[in-house]
């Protein structure tokens, strides 16, 4: 379905009806927006009920997350959603097959449910079937699939409510792959775990690691973002570092699948404030307010009007003003400095948000 061009947008479109937005997210499938007011509102697949409307119809438009006000920041995972709100709690919707919605449970929700026993949380992140945040004692907490370690408590066990990340404080953000978790401290330095299949990790002697283990030669980090296979950095100089997957270009250093390892520096872009990671593509924001793109390209999910992979970072022609970006599996989102939204690349569900939606089912 995804050669079919009905299925994608190449170049940007504005996504119908929504301004104020001040934070985005993509999952596999869908979107998220957080309003200025507070409010979250979501489009796209939702199959699983990731779109907290009390409903398991997929929508090419933004609705309005049910029972959900106060929100502070959201986080995606590839069939659930989650939100932060003000109070230090956390709600999670969608999919819970592995318990990464954290209420003790497995079944589904496709309305918002209160993670157990967590509070004081300032930051939260999703993977593939699992969810982490980040409290405000520096500490992280872990939940759901723990199939290749990326809950970093040591083992190998699902966990239906939140378990405390092992040998790990002082953290600041965390990013999330399919299977791999990335901790940045407060000191600069980057700490992996769960699998390594891919060299994600940036560990050359091990498989998988089931509690963190530090990046070694990288100091200076200020941001991390983990695609599904690749991880990306961002140095206070306003580099980027990559390392992990690269079959289709997305570690930006002008080859393709020369899986890497160890951290290397982006060639040929500077001045970068913000990153973000799809499945296998990477974004980065620069100082100017425009975005550039690098990996796979099938979907248009790299928005220079082409479907051809690149493997070094390109500027998306025609837009400006933009203020934050957000990567998807198969597409990407940007809000402007208006508090508008863009989004471009895979449309099969309408995660694109223009009203449009390609389903062949």
């Amino acid at each position: 379905w995804g050669t079919d061009p009905a299925s994608r947008k190449t170049a940007p479109v504005e996504v119908s009806g929504l301004s104020d937005v001040m934070a985005i997210a993509g999952g596999k499938y869908h979107s998220m927006a957080l309003k200025n007011d507070g409010t979250v509102l979501t489009w796209g697949r939702n199959d699983y009920g990731q779109l907290g409307d009390g409903k398991t119809a997929s929508s090419p438009l933004p609705v309005k997350v049910s029972e959900l006000t106060n929100v502070t920041a959201i986080a995606r995972g590839w069939y659930h959603s989650m939100a932060l709100k003000n109070d230090g709690t956390v709600r999670a919707w969608g999919s819970n097959d592995n318990g990464q919605l954290g209420d003790g449970k497995t079944a589904s929700s496709p309305l918002p449910v209160k993670v157990s026993g967590l509070t004081n949380v300032t930051a939260v992140s999703g993977g593939l079937l699992y969810t982490i945040a980040l409290k405000s004692d520096g500490t992280l907490w872990a939940w759901g699939s723990n199939s290749n370690g990326q809950l970093g408590d040591g083992t190998g066990s699902d966990k239906l409510v939140p378990t405390k990340v092992s040998g790990l404080d002082n953290a600041v953000t965390v990013a999330n792959g399919w299977y791999h978790s990335v901790a940045l401290k407060n000191d600069g330095t980057v700490w992996t775990w769960g699998s390594n299949i891919n060299g994600q990790l940036g560990d050359v002697e091990i498989s998988h690691r089931t509690v963190p283990g530090m990046v070694s030669g990288l100091t200076g980090i200020t941001a991390i973002a983990a695609g599904k296979y690749h991880t990306v950095a961002l140095k206070n100089d306003g580099t980027v570092w990559t390392w992990g997957y690269n079959e289709y270009g997305q570690l930006g250093d002008g080859t393709k699948g020369n899986n890497r390892s160890a951290p290397a520096q982006v060639p040929g872009i500077t001045g970068v404030t913000a990153i973000s990671a799809g499945g296998y593509h990477t974004i980065a924001l620069k100082s100017d307010s425009t975005v550039r793109t690098w990996g796979n390209n099938w979907y248009g999910q790299l928005g220079n009007g082409g479907t051809v992979d690149n493997t070094t970072p390109a500027e998306i022609p025609g837009i400006a003003d933009i203020k934050a970006i957000a990567g998807g599996y198969y597409h990407t989102v940007a809000i402007k400095k208006d508090g508008t939204v863009l989004a471009w690349g895979s449309n099969y569900y309408g995660q694109l948000g223009d009203g449009t939606i390609f389903d062949k089912k």
